[in-house]
């Protein structure tokens, strides 16, 4: 599905990812752990095109998807629910969604969309005329992620869906992940909180200082090893 090559990539004169190498499976979760600065979110910023790439590639399906500009990745069928929720807080959770359907190969389907956003988040159908500005973080992120699936993507990458949610939030995300992760769609997860992730992943890549330090299937992982690299024990 998405095949990474020694990817180099940063902000200018500084680089952050170091000959990163990754294959991401067709209908599979994939996470990517790592603490803070070990790169997982510049990683995600260069598949979407929203860094340059300095060296490496990215191909998606077989095609090179280098420097696609980020605005077209949604012809490609490839969405990412960014950290932070970024909803349009001015705007109702409807409207919200329906910008999630804007590019107009998804207008058409839009209310089919709606209906089964609504279905997987019950939540979101009850405030569907309130402001998004007015929802709680838990629900904030659950119209971040159901906006993602408007445009019903091949591959939805999510970056760091639990931060800074209450305990109870963070099970039902995950409810949510586990539902999702039934092999119509392929899904990159970054993730910090690592025996949540692995444990709804497919495969567990670790990274480290912009490198790949572990690649193994989630089922094979031990954490007390896994949380050892974490830390760089």
């Amino acid at each position: 599905m998405l095949d990474i090559e020694n990817l180099r990539a940063g902000y200018g004169a500084i680089n952050v990812l170091w000959d990163v190498s990754l294959s991401i499976r067709k209908g599979k979760l994939t996470t990517i752990i790592g603490p803070n600065g070990a790169g997982k979110t510049t990683l995600l910023r260069a598949i979407m095109g929203l860094l340059p790439v300095d060296a490496g590639s990215i191909a998606l399906d077989g095609t090179p998807i280098n420097g696609t500009p980020t605005w077209k990745m949604s012809d490609a069928r490839v969405t990412m629910i960014p950290e932070g929720r970024m909803t349009f807080r001015d705007m109702s959770v409807e409207e919200n969604l329906i910008m999630g359907a804007f590019p107009k190969a998804h207008r058409s389907h839009m209310p089919a969309r709606l209906a089964e956003a609504y279905a997987m988040f019950p939540r979101l159908h009850e405030r569907r005329r309130q402001l998004a500005g007015s929802l709680s973080g838990g629900e904030a992120q659950m119209l971040a992620m159901a906006r993602g699936l408007m445009s019903d993507p091949s591959l939805l990458i999510i970056d760091e869906p639990s931060l800074g949610l209450a305990p109870l939030v963070v099970n039902e995300l995950f409810e949510i992940l586990a539902r999702l992760n039934d092999g119509k769609r392929t899904i990159i997860l970054v993730e910090q909180n690592t025996a949540r992730a692995v444990k709804v992943a497919d495969h567990v890549y670790l990274m480290q200082s912009g490198r790949v330090a572990l690649s193994q299937a989630a089922a094979d992982v031990d954490l007390e090893h896994l949380h050892a690299l974490y830390f760089a024990r």
